[in-house]
Formats: structure tokens, sequence, C-alpha cells
């Protein structure tokens, strides 16, 4: 019998980290080149895009759905009442059981902006089982009128007078039913300038623009802070009762407006602004761990499988690229640039320097934290936190109870 040599039977280290920077490589071709440009920022810029007048300008009710926001709540009520709209615009701030002085604060500055007669202060009622915080306050608020058109607007965004006229504007002469806009977050902080550039370049990777809007293409995404609602659209998918129970209300709604055949899309702005800052690591982890493993359907799998996505997308290219194979090295930079490359629209988008795009691989490893650490929050029934809430679906507690045993 003759037998091979071990080299030829076996997988050598040489060979497996090719393979890994051959593959590495390629994901990110395709996600350069076929992944719906999300990268290219420009495209779907609402700031640069020309607006036209309209001759006839629909109404439009704002809702703002408001928890704890004492800080904030009077420069979102000022923000709104200075918008230059021809059209009737009407206000509701629906007070989803603060537990400070949000609703008196509310009333004063639409007092003190002159907006009393058009801004109403609504109690939300008591949370019915079975729907999130969000979307039940977001309910209560359109159900107080019928209007052409609802704005949904956090209570922490600020607006640029002319925002609802360009939205507006938008929807109508493309017919949208859905018209969102992914708003300017804070990133003064070294935690922000590291992490929330990536927390927008990741959202739109995972729902690219240019597939959202097309309707031929699955992709159905939001971004919650500015989504304009025709109410037609809102009523063909059956209210908000259709998806009481989504922890994740823009995609969920985005998605159940293009399957009902509604035309929707999103794009970017630097006119409406955040208020909302993140001075330290953890709080940014709490924003990712609340939704992550929502995203992944609470499964385990998929979460395996994510975590084995990172490793090859991000971490691969900027270890590999200090091998000392030159097919490796060569490989795994030239995945790095791609990496970088296609990051800093995102980073010049945010004002930051050049010098923070090759550093994606370290933000990506903080996701990936936070994205296990969703996974344990959910299954020790603590999934979904907003404002005090656990809003994620219960997971039986099995992990409690293999501890307590």
């Amino acid at each position: 019998m003759v037998r091979r040599p071990l080299t030829t039977m076996m997988l050598t280290p040489s060979l497996l980290f090719l393979g890994i920077a051959i593959l590495s490589f390629a994901i990110w071709i395709v996600l350069t080149f076929f992944r719906g440009s999300f990268w290219q920022l420009r495209a779907f810029d609402d700031d640069v895009a020309p607006h036209e007048e309209l001759s006839d300008w629909p109404e439009v009710v704002a809702v703002v759905p408001a928890r704890n926001e004492v800080e904030t709540i009077a420069r979102v009520v000022e923000s709104l009442a200075r918008q230059e709209y021809a059209g009737e615009f009407l206000i509701v701030i629906v007070d989803d059981h603060s537990e400070d002085a949000t609703a008196e604060i509310a009333r004063d500055a639409a007092r003190e902006t002159g907006a009393s007669q058009r801004c109403t202060v609504l109690l939300a009622e008591t949370l019915q089982n079975g729907w999130t915080g969000k979307i039940w306050a977001m309910n209560q608020g359109a159900a107080e009128r019928s209007p052409d058109f609802y704005w949904f607007t956090d209570a922490d965004i600020v607006h640029e007078p002319d925002t609802l006229a360009r939205l507006v504007s938008r929807a109508e002469k493309q017919k949208l039913d859905l018209t969102s806009l992914m708003v300017l977050l804070q990133a003064k902080s070294f935690a922000e300038r590291l992490l929330i550039p990536p927390f927008l370049y990741f959202f739109l990777k995972l729902y690219p623009p240019k597939w959202i809007a097309d309707p031929k293409a699955r992709t159905a995404g939001a971004a919650g802070g500015c989504i304009l609602l025709r109410r037609a659209g809102l009523e063909r998918i059956g209210g908000f009762a259709a998806m009481r129970a989504e922890v994740i209300d823009d995609c969920a709604l985005a998605r159940a407006v293009k399957s009902s055949g509604g035309k929707i899309w999103m794009g970017l702005t630097r006119k409406s602004v955040s208020l909302r800052s993140y001075e330290t690591f953890g709080e940014i982890r709490d924003l990712i761990a609340r939704t992550a493993f929502t995203q992944l359907n609470y499964s385990a799998f998929f979460l395996l499988g994510t975590l084995a996505g990172m490793i090859l997308t991000y971490f691969a290219p900027a270890i590999l690229a200090f091998n000392n194979q030159p097919a490796v090295w060569r490989l795994g930079l030239a995945a790095w640039v791609l990496m970088a490359f296609t990051y800093l629209p995102t980073v010049r988008f945010y004002g930051l320097s050049p010098l923070w795009a090759p550093v994606l691989p370290l933000a990506a490893s903080f996701y990936s934290y936070a994205a296990w650490l969703s996974a344990v929050r959910y299954w020790f029934g603590k999934g979904g936190q907003w404002k005090g809430r656990a809003q994620a679906p219960k997971s039986q507690g099995r992990w409690r109870k293999a501890l307590r045993e």
C-alpha cells in the first residue's frame, strides 16, 4: 500500500490563509460592485436633490411619540412649529406615559412658538398587550385626525424649516406612499466618531436605497426618525394593528407598505439632526443591542452565521494584510482597501477625517460584540429594551432556568 505524504492529505495553514483571503476579497468585490451601490451616498442625498413647488399642498399631521424626552422635546416642538409649509399642518405630541415633565414642556414650547392652536399634546392610553410602546403611541397619534399624510418623527430630532415641504414634494411628484430620511446622528465624542458612521454604513448595506426604491426588488427599509406616510398607504396595510408587535417598527412599516403594492423611498439628509448624544461606548452598545438580535429573527443559527460573516468580511482583510505570504497579504490588503474606499463617503458625510476609513474593522468588532450581547439579553428576557421596556417576545427563559438549576 502506497502512503501519500501527509502534506497532500491535509489542509495546510498556507492554503487555509489563501482560501480565506480569496473569499474575503470576493466578498468585497460583491459588496463594492453588486450591492446596489449602497456606499455611493450622493445618489440618494436629499439635500442635493431638486424639489418642485406644488400647486396644491396636501394636509399633513406630524406625530411625535415621546417618552421621557424632557431634555429635547422643546426644541423638537419649536422645529416643527417653524416648518415653512404652505398646506394645512398640525402637530400631535403623544406622551407615552413619561415619568418626567415631557408633556408640560411640550405644551409650553407650543405656546411660546405661537403653535398652541395647531399643536396637541396627547396622553397615550394604557399600553395594550401585544403592542410595542412606540407603535402604540404612533397609532394613538394617527387616530386623532385623517390627513393626506402623516409625518412620524422622533422626539429627539430637529428639522430645518423646509424639511416637510421637501418631503411632501418628493412624495407627490414620485407618487410615493412612504418617504423616509436617515437623519444626521451626533458624531462628536470619540465613541461616536468610531461607531456612529458605521451605524449608517451597515444599515445602508443591509437596506440599499436603490433596492428600496425599486418596485421589483424585495428589499424594504426606512429610517424611523423621519417618515412621511400617505394615509391611504397606512389604511391599505390594515393600520398599525397589522404590525403592532414589531420591535424594528420602521423597516416593518416599509415592508408592509411595499408588499401591499406601495412605492417607498429612503434617502439621507443633514437638515434633520438628532439631538441625542452618545458619550460612552456603553450607550452605543445599548443602541445596537436593542434590535440586533431582532434583526436576526431571534435565531442562534443566524447569529453564528453573522459573526462568521463579520470575521470574513471585516477582520480577515486587516489580519491577512500582515501575512508573510505574498498572495495572501496582497489579497487581504486589496480587500481592506475596498472596505475603506466604500466606507469613505460615509466618513465624509459626517465631516470626519479620511483617517477614520481604515479603522472600520475595529467598529465591526464592537458591533459583533453588541450583537452577541443582544442575543444574551433576549435569552434572559430583556430583549428590545426601549425607555425601560423589554419589547422583544419572551424567550421562554430557558437560560435563566438552566442557571438556577
